[in-house]
């Protein structure tokens, strides 16, 4: 019976040792890679808002207002800064009051005629022939002239040495001639009665000149000088601020002297010889200093 038993364990284990171990081999659960996604992309051109041009007209300048211009027709299509007619303003404003003063016109028409006239001085007959009046030949005239095209191509314009001698001369000019003599008969302080009075005597051929005139001289409060030289009130039509500097408290009759002026500098804005202005102030000299009243009328 043991030998049986005995027997079995060796047939089982034989029966064991042929037996092939059956291995399974797993691999790791595979999870595929997710594709690349190329996405090709085309940079866009950055765009922004226009930005609108701004306009010499519209620009602003150091004091912080708009720079403005104004476009003057008279002998030639001028256009200037605002600024340019106010710096017109503050160098002839003591001639034309000394004009006014001496000749009877009015110093707001004297301004405004050579605003419009000369492009605030940066017309072409002004440059060309310091012409600020517009003053042609004329049947006498002996001094230089100059041509420009004007309602003729052309025409034959007086030409002065300065402005100044034109300025004389746009004096000498209207009172010498008869058909301006009613004008002298106007109100001193009543512009837009010269103005319409310049037109009607045949001073220009434009309609609008009298328009023109006016709208300077309210414009850039031109008759605060008819003013002074009146010893009258003045009251601006402008609702613009003054921007001219103002010499109220300044007698006509003198002028103070500033940074660079000469005697023969100071004689010719008034229309003077030096002698002549050294005389009404007693001077031996040619000494002067800034601040200094001289005596021009």
């Amino acid at each position: 019976m043991f030998k049986k038993a005995l027997l079995l364990v060796v047939f089982f284990g034989l029966m064991a040792c042929h037996t092939t171990q059956t291995v399974v081999q797993t691999s790791p659960r595979y999870y595929p890679k997710p594709k690349k996604v190329i996405v090709h992309s085309t940079k866009k051109p950055l765009v922004t808002n226009p930005i609108a041009s701004i306009s010499n007209e519209n620009k602003p300048y150091s004091n912080g207002q708009n720079r403005q211009t104004e476009t003057m027709v008279s002998t030639s299509k001028t256009v200037v800064y605002t600024e340019v007619v106010l710096a017109y303003v503050l160098q002839f404003k003591d001639i034309a009051m000394s004009n006014m003063k001496n000749y009877g016109i009015p110093a707001s028409i004297i301004l405004a005629q050579g605003i419009l006239e000369s492009g605030a001085g940066k017309g072409d007959l002004a440059l060309s022939g310091n012409n600020h009046f517009g003053i042609k030949c004329h049947v006498g005239w002996t001094g230089e002239s100059v041509n420009h095209d004007d309602d003729s191509a052309q025409e034959c314009f007086r030409k002065y040495k300065d402005p100044s001698e034109s300025y004389k001369d746009h004096a000498l000019f209207l009172t010498s001639r008869t058909r301006y003599s009613s004008l002298f008969s106007l109100p001193k302080g009543d512009y837009e009665a010269w103005a319409k009075g310049l037109k009607t005597y045949g001073y220009a051929t434009d309609p609008k000149y009298p328009q023109k005139l006016i709208s300077y001289i309210e414009k850039y409060n031109l008759h605060q000088y008819d003013a002074q030289v009146l010893a009258t009130t003045y009251i601006s039509r402008s609702n613009q601020p003054i921007l001219i500097a103002s010499s109220e408290n300044q007698d006509p009759n003198f002028y103070e002297v500033q940074k660079g002026d000469t005697f023969y500098s100071i004689s010719k804005k008034f229309n003077l010889t030096v002698e002549e202005l050294k005389q009404k102030n007693d001077l031996d000299d040619n000494i002067i200093s800034i601040g200094q009243k001289l005596k021009i009328n």
